[in-house]
């Protein structure tokens, strides 16, 4: 039997000692935990193939998907932004990855600093007081926002059933403030593709939690009046939250905590170049002000001295959100990308995603209609509405895209656009790269002039032609 490993820490309390369990297991019989006919009784019939026959193998399995390492990936909102590799080769050190969530705080000391100042960091960036780095992605964040809220008001007697949506948010804005409690009442866009800060005055009451506002908004517009709309819920007694989801236009040169937002939630896999491909990992830490302090979920990482630990002695706290605490190697990499950048390289980057979008939608207004025009930030909205006289949604558009090598932007998002085509060229493209963008979209827009069938039945040259999208969302096949 191998020897148990002693682990020793020093402290200002003296020497400890941590005797870590025998890694001498015996595995379970597969017949014990595996029903009989899913157990394999002969060998697997594998080809024997050489190293160039392997490895063309699953580099053409790459290639059949669209990635960022290919070509410009133009989502809006949730694109994949800059996700540099030595966050990768960071992540993976040792000292991270081999850490277990049951060790002892004195044995992760490195870990709990790294969050602590990570957390520290993005209240600096935001303006706000203190933050939760538990919440595993973006609508996690919103629904723990929603909860903080619901303390707050509870905690002062009050019992408030509303919360403000405006009409261009993100969908799971709603779905939020539903499960959390609350009913979502929409706020109309105004005709300049904002908030109207008079029309909101109409929907105050004691009975609004709160106003959930995304900002820049989802038609990548600055909301002008934000000031004013915090003091107008400031004064009824609410809230004012923001999805922070678009905060890459904002590092550096704006900070939410100062134009009076109470609660915030940051995607790291967005704004801080965590990849999130396939729909995770995220992390989705919450920023608060002081007064919402006393409700963060449990744990909260402290600070005594230079010892860093675990605080659960928070008797307002909404209590746990989440295992342990939250995805720590998205914040390694979001740390790491803060560390590498400094001040002046968030704000570049911010400065860049603003600039990259307003060059590409200067190319590309002449031939797209522009319902919320103006100075955009980091996104920008079109619309394929006067294509349809030819028979052209925008999602024969967005398929045939993927013939000249782009993925596609995002469609039909936000609600309040028609046929809407909703692109993020993001900080880190080319100008040659946004040329070709653009000049791809122009053959477009002459094929569908010249041929529309063409672009009705694109994409032709991807491993997998136009699906059934009705039959697809009515009969789920996940079994591969």
């Amino acid at each position: 039997m191998r020897s148990r490993k002693t682990i020793f820490e020093e402290s200002r309390e003296g020497r400890r000692a941590y005797t870590l369990p025998s890694l001498d297991v015996p595995a379970a019989s597969p017949d014990a935990v595996l029903p009989p006919g899913l157990i394999r009784r002969e060998a697997p019939e594998l080809p024997e193939v050489s190293e160039p026959d392997i490895a063309r193998h699953f580099v053409n399995l790459s290639v059949l998907n669209h990635h960022v390492d290919r070509d410009l990936y133009p989502l809006g909102s949730c694109t994949m932004k800059y996700n540099p590799k030595v966050g990768e080769d960071v992540a993976n050190l040792r000292g991270f990855s081999e850490l277990h969530p049951l060790l002892p705080e004195g044995l992760v000391q490195g870990a709990l600093r790294l969050t602590y100042e990570l957390g520290r960091t993005l209240c600096e960036i935001t303006g706000m007081d203190d933050v939760t780095m538990v919440p595993a992605a973006g609508a996690h964040g919103e629904l723990t926002g929603m909860l903080l809220v619901r303390a707050y008001h509870e905690d002062r007697g009050s019992r408030r059933t509303k919360v403000l949506i405006p009409d261009s948010s993100h969908g799971t804005n709603p779905a939020s403030v539903e499960i959390a409690g609350y009913e979502a009442v929409e706020i109309r866009s105004d005709s300049r593709g904002r908030i109207d800060a008079d029309s909101l005055k109409s929907h105050l009451s004691e009975d609004v939690a709160a106003i959930m506002v995304t900002n820049p908004n989802t038609l990548g517009l600055f909301e002008t009046e934000i000031c004013k709309i915090a003091g107008l819920v400031h004064d009824a007694g609410g809230l004012v939250y923001m999805d922070g989801a678009n905060m890459n236009a904002l590092l550096g040169i704006s900070r939410p905590g100062d134009f009076g937002i109470d609660i915030a939630h940051l995607n790291l896999h967005k704004t801080f170049s965590t990849p999130h491909g396939g729909g995770g990992p995220g992390s989705g830490p919450l920023v608060v002000k002081e007064e919402l302090t006393p409700y963060l979920p449990v744990p909260v990482v402290g600070r005594e001295g230079d010892t860093y630990r675990f605080v659960y002695d928070t008797p307002k706290s909404i209590g746990r959100i989440h295992t342990f605490y939250g995805n720590f190697s998205v914040l390694i990499k979001a740390y790491c990308y803060v560390l590498m950048c400094g001040a002046h390289g968030l704000r570049e980057a911010a400065e860049s995603a603003i600039i990259n979008a307003n060059y590409l939608l200067s190319k590309l207004r002449d031939g797209f209609m522009v319902p919320y025009d103006g100075v955009c930030k980091h996104e920008f909205v079109l619309s394929g509405k006067d294509k349809l006289k030819a028979g052209v949604r925008t999602a024969d558009i967005a398929k045939r895209l993927m013939d000249y090598g782009f993925h596609p932007p995002t469609v039909y998002f936000p609600l309040i656009v028609e046929e809407a085509l909703m692109i993020e060229p993001t900080e880190t493209e080319s100008r040659e790269t946004l040329d070709r963008f653009a000049e791809a979209l122009g053959r477009i827009n002459a094929e569908i002039e010249a041929d529309p069938e063409k672009v009705k039945g694109a994409p032709y040259s991807t491993p997998v032609r136009r699906v059934d999208e009705a039959m697809a969302a009515r009969k789920i096949d996940v079994a591969e």
